[in-house]
């Protein structure tokens, strides 16, 4: 059993056990706990009704979140020629090739949030898929990463574009901002994402699809929301 500090149990007096909360409440509550001298960050978690043993009920999608993450995003990007100095132009911290893949291969260098790759860089980025995919980190086409629109995706991405996917235990995982933003932008975000999740529904899906969705702030409790409350945005 795991052993809550002084302070986290005091926030978890301001959530009523087993209540559902409507989202606009949720997001106040989460809010008005995240009290950690950092600007901790908003994480929504929502376990579905899907198998991810089974391909057709994957989910994995991106959107950006109208009112930003709140975070400074690193960005790999691997290109060469024409498309690395496009890549550098639009902001990308790294671009390269073969030197990051050493890097990553041989130092286990991770400092960054994002990788970029144009399509023609899929068969070396190839070689990274056991160190970047288990971190999520690996481009795909589905989530616009592998693309020849460098600009437009790394614009994209420093503007808030986040990811969301189904993990092993079929829940998705996913920051919405952070304690410092106001309500109604963390509102604003929840509604952008929910509404990309909702869609996302695999049409073989037989039975309940949201079975829960939980926010928290990175040192506080979660606050469990009542979905047909989602369903209704």
């Amino acid at each position: 059993m795991i052993k809550r500090g002084k302070k986290y149990k005091e926030k978890a007096n301001n959530v009523v056990r087993n209540n559902l909360y409507d989202p606009t409440e949720a997001i106040s509550i989460v809010k008005k706990n995240a009290t950690c001298k950092f600007d901790e960050t908003i994480e929504l978690h929502v376990r579905t009704g899907c198998d991810s043993k089974y391909a057709e009920q994957q989910i994995r999608g991106s959107v950006v979140l109208p009112a930003g993450t709140g975070k400074q995003v690193k960005i790999l990007v691997f290109a060469k020629d024409a498309k690395a100095d496009e890549a550098k132009a639009a902001g990308a911290e790294y671009v390269g090739v073969d030197e990051y893949v050493q890097k990553i291969q041989n130092e286990g260098w991770l400092d960054f949030d994002t990788v970029i790759a144009t399509p023609d860089m899929m068969g070396t980025v190839g070689k990274l898929a056991k160190i970047l995919g288990p971190k999520g980190l690996m481009p795909n086409p589905k989530t616009g990463t592998v693309t020849n629109d460098i600009t437009k995706i790394i614009q994209e991405v420093k503007a808030g574009k986040v990811e969301y996917r189904l993990d092993k235990l079929n829940i998705i995982h996913c920051p919405i901002g952070k304690a410092s933003f106001t309500e109604d932008k963390l509102k604003e975000n929840f509604e952008t994402i929910m509404g990309a999740i909702v869609k996302a529904r695999p049409q073989s899906l037989k039975g309940v699809f949201l079975k829960s969705i939980t926010l928290t702030s990175t040192m506080g409790p979660g606050v469990h929301i009542n979905t047909l409350k989602v369903m209704e945005l």
